[in-house]
């Protein structure tokens, strides 16, 4: 029998024995890559990229497929081999040198398809083949940092590419999106969040939703929540108060989950972007906005966080009006919170959130059907705001 091109090593050119994926994406049978790294090569013998994690892992996909082939000889199904076949020269066409943009998105637009069938086993191939490595080179590794403006073809090829990406990264190994860590990557990552579309901004805040959940990129995440002008861009993204913004407080989210991110998002001004959010609340998903208010609360274990939203102008109003809205109670816990904070450290604050009418929401919540611990917080604000409420008592 012919032997199928995708069951050959890129090396010896024979049957893979023992299939092994690398950092690139690219496989190898066990013995010819030991050889290689064994030599004191640092590199790819495909693609010749630096190999900044040297790890071989088992291609366990791929045993499988070429044992089947090996024991059904000529009945193995010639249709499912087509598939992996085409599979294969997707993959070659994207990491191709010779080809051409354009065929690279008519390659993309394909494996979007196939990423996007969750009934079938096509996305579990894609991610085995090593097609994730593929495309995270794809956005990040052919960003020319000096152009003024990315060309239209270019971010086409970004967001295709960008939007696989996060189809496969529910099936595991997050610690691919290590790559980032690499400055030039990272530079990359920066420029298409000031240059790059709506779509490119959002998906790349999902990207940050997605690594914050890994133990394995945690340094990752950290080096996103350090970074000032990667923070300066997601705050004028979240100030945008659009449907798009909401992207940008899961990702403010994703990284204020790492408590040592806390200071920097206070620094690079995170409690007035999520003001600003919050008071756009009623054109968007209300849930959204709990999530922003849960985040001020967060970052208002700092004594920073406190400065800052004490000089915030319009954080008071944005507050009382969380706290209560009718038959639906996300976000008013934080949203109490956040007031006794600011109204334990600011007299200023405690008028201003009565002349707001915080009483009445007060009141209100009580009456409502909001869990017994939120109720406890309403009371133990009303009584800070007690001597205010004597005074003036038509705010009730």
């Amino acid at each position: 029998m012919a032997i199928p091109h995708l069951f050959r090593c890129p090396i010896s050119l024979d049957l893979f024995r023992d299939p092994v994926t690398l950092c690139t994406g690219q496989t190898y049978d066990r013995s010819g890559i030991e050889t290689w790294l064994a030599a004191g090569n640092l590199t790819c013998p495909v693609t010749m990229q630096r190999l900044h994690d040297p790890t071989i892992v088992p291609n366990h996909t791929l045993r499988h497929l070429i044992d089947e082939w090996l024991q059904l000889g000529h009945q193995f199904d010639p249709d499912y081999l087509a598939k992996i076949e085409s599979l294969a020269s997707l993959k070659h066409n994207l990491e191709s040198q010779d080809s051409t943009l354009h065929n690279k998105l008519q390659a993309l637009e394909k494996v979007q398809v196939l990423s996007q069938e969750s009934s079938s086993s096509w996305s579990s191939c894609l991610f085995q083949l090593g097609f994730m490595p593929l495309l995270l080179e794809l956005v990040f590794g052919s960003v020319v940092l000096d152009e003024a403006e990315l060309s239209d073809d270019h971010i086409k090829l970004v967001e295709q590419s960008l939007s696989c990406v996060l189809k496969l990264l529910p099936l595991g190994e997050l610690e691919s999106l290590n790559v980032l860590k690499e400055e030039s990557k990272f530079s990359s990552f920066l420029v298409l969040f000031k240059k790059g579309t709506t779509a490119i901004k959002m998906n790349l805040c999902h990207l940050i939703d997605a690594l914050s959940s890994s133990v394995e990129t945690k340094e990752l995440c950290g080096m996103l929540g350090k970074s000032t002008q990667i923070l300066q861009q997601m705050v004028a993204f979240v100030k945008l108060n659009d449907l798009a913004s909401d992207a940008g407080i899961r990702a403010i989210w994703a990284l204020c989950s790492m408590e040592h991110n806390r200071e920097y998002l206070v620094r690079g001004g995170m409690i007035d972007a999520l003001v600003t959010y919050i008071s756009g609340t009623e054109r968007r998903e209300r849930s959204m906005a709990a999530m922003a208010m849960e985040t001020i609360e967060k970052l208002l274990g700092l004594e920073s966080g406190k400065d800052a939203l004490v000089n915030n102008p319009n954080a008071i109003k944005a507050f009382v009006k969380m706290v209560f809205r009718v038959s639906d109670h996300e976000g008013s816990e934080s949203a109490i919170e956040s007031l006794m904070v600011i109204c334990c450290r600011c007299l200023q604050a405690r008028e201003e959130a009565v002349s707001a009418g915080v009483l009445t929401q007060l009141l209100l919540l009580l009456q409502s059907q909001c869990s017994g611990r939120t109720k406890t917080k309403a009371r133990l604000l009303l009584k800070l705001l007690r001597s205010k409420w004597k005074e003036d008592p038509k705010h009730v």
